[in-house]
């Protein structure tokens, strides 16, 4: 599975609609990077979050999350409190090629702050603004910033398309519009 280049993701974003918006180069002045680099997409967050907190002392169940667990912030900067974390989405829709799927990790420049960001990969014909889960490890509260950078995803093409894409099995996931929570 060969890694994707800059002029394949370019041209894919242009003909295809795969990244929108895209940002044809890397934006880094004064902000923390995103656009495309030699071999990926740094993506960003938008300013719509999800912040994990536990008034409730709610048990966290991924077959029975509770929203109440979630305060809803929208704001240019989300602040995550000690050792817990957010939920958010990315600035960008994608749309996935049927030959393609992606790996997406966290931007070292969050990393070395002890901010981790998961995001699980973008299946063949997957489609949706991808829902991001951004944790603080830290000791002390955390600050994410909006519409930067936040992850790099790099686009890994198949030797053949797949018998079932994410769109042919209806994923439960599919062109997601906002924040989505777990679903079963």
């Amino acid at each position: 599975m060969p890694v994707k280049s800059d002029r394949w993701i370019a041209r894919m974003a242009r003909e295809k609609g795969m990244i929108d918006p895209f940002e044809e180069r890397q934006v880094r002045e004064g902000v923390i990077s995103y656009g495309v680099s030699s071999y990926g997409y740094d993506i960003r967050v938008a300013d719509d979050f999800r912040i994990f907190t536990n008034v409730n002392t709610a048990i966290v169940d991924p077959k029975a999350f509770d929203p109440g667990s979630l305060v809803e912030v929208r704001s240019e900067v989300c602040i995550i409190p000690p050792n817990s974390f957010a939920l958010a989405r990315t600035v960008e829709y994608f749309r996935i090629p049927r030959d393609i799927i992606t790996i997406c990790v966290g931007k070292s420049t969050y990393a070395r702050c002890g901010i981790i960001v998961n995001v699980t990969p973008f299946e063949p014909e997957w489609e949706g603004f991808a829902t991001l889960e951004i944790s603080n490890t830290t000791p002390l509260p955390a600050k994410v910033y909006a519409n930067e950078g936040i992850a790099q995803v790099l686009f890994l093409e198949a030797d053949e398309e797949c018998d079932v894409s994410y769109a042919d099995k209806r994923g439960k996931y599919q062109a997601q519009k906002g924040v989505v929570l777990p679903r079963l």
